[in-house]
């Protein structure tokens, strides 16, 4: 497997906020997101290549029971099945993160479905092949209603803008209007001040429509900076 890092923190976004967990970040991804904050994991040839068993004993030796499988796309490495089964069967929680344009008959408890808005398409001069491919993979309807269909799963949505709510409700009405309460809306940024910033109109929206709010804790306590 290509590993970007391997770590052990807390939870800092979602259902389980808060929880310990140990985090697998996969390298390489099939997308382009112009804010992604981990982009030294997009590339999967910079990364350490380990084997499934060398990743859950470094897993293993960390006292966490929620095991985070994240990237870059995890749902890209070829033995992700066999990772997320090994740490089943170690009695460990799974959460994959995944921006659900890939299946793969993983292991999972909850499935992290952040389906990528159209803000997120890379812009400006010498994009324009990336921005293609990223606008024509960034949703896949087929993919994500099999992923809700088969695992516990929550939709975390990107907002940069009060406008990005008109396209995630149509994108949740081609989901068949999931339960809002598995709906989060995360503030885009990565520093302190642009995510309270957002959070003051984003919270509003979620009162309005009764979509979780969706914090980003690791940013408020360490800083946007890898390995918490």
């Amino acid at each position: 497997m290509k590993i970007a890092e391997l770590f052990y923190s807390i939870q800092g976004e979602g259902k389980l906020a808060g929880v310990p967990s140990a985090f697998v970040r996969t390298a390489g991804c099939n997308l382009s997101c112009r804010w992604c904050d981990t982009d030294y994991a997009l590339r999967a040839s910079e990364a350490e290549t380990m084997t499934v068993p060398d990743v859950v004993e470094a897993v293993l030796a960390w006292p966490a029971r929620h095991v985070v499988i994240t990237g870059g796309e995890p749902m890209l490495q070829p033995h992700v099945v066999e990772l997320t089964e090994r740490l089943r069967d170690r009695d460990r929680h799974v959460t994959i993160e995944t921006a659900g344009t890939i299946f793969a008959p993983v292991a999972c408890d909850l499935m992290s479905i952040s389906p990528k808005l159209s803000s997120s398409t890379p812009r400006g001069p010498g994009h324009g092949p990336q921005a293609r491919h990223h606008e024509a993979s960034r949703i896949n309807i087929d993919v994500l209603l099999r992923l809700m269909a088969r695992y516990p799963y929550q939709l975390k949505f990107v907002v940069a803008s009060p406008d990005d709510l008109g396209e995630v409700r149509q994108l949740l009405q081609q989901l068949g209007d999931p339960d809002p309460g598995d709906v989060l809306l995360m503030p885009e940024g990565t520093d302190r001040q642009t995510l309270r910033d957002r959070a003051t109109w984003l919270i509003d929206l979620c009162k309005e429509t009764g979509f979780r709010y969706c914090p980003r804790l690791h940013i408020e306590l360490y800083g946007h900076r890898r390995g918490v």
